[in-house]
């Protein structure tokens, strides 16, 4: 899985890695397979519809200090 943000923390954690750092764009990469990552997504688990749950990418962000890019803004 990939994410794209404009800032993130200094330490990121060891299933975390920056692919690249372009023009103020972070690509990040997540080792899904990683436990930790299963551990910290089952304590992050909502419902986010009536009977689906899982986590959205924006409160992922927001626990691990990862600002990231918003789409929904006209450039």
């Amino acid at each position: 899985m990939k994410l794209y943000a404009t800032s993130i923390p200094q330490t990121l954690p060891t299933w975390a890695t920056v692919i690249s750092n372009k023009s103020g764009l972070i690509e990040v990469e997540i080792n899904d397979q990683d436990t930790a990552f299963h551990s910290i997504i089952e304590e992050s688990s909502t419902e986010i519809e009536p009977g689906i749950i899982g986590v959205k990418a924006g409160d992922l962000c927001h626990r691990l200090s990862i600002e990231m890019v918003d789409t929904t803004k006209e450039n």
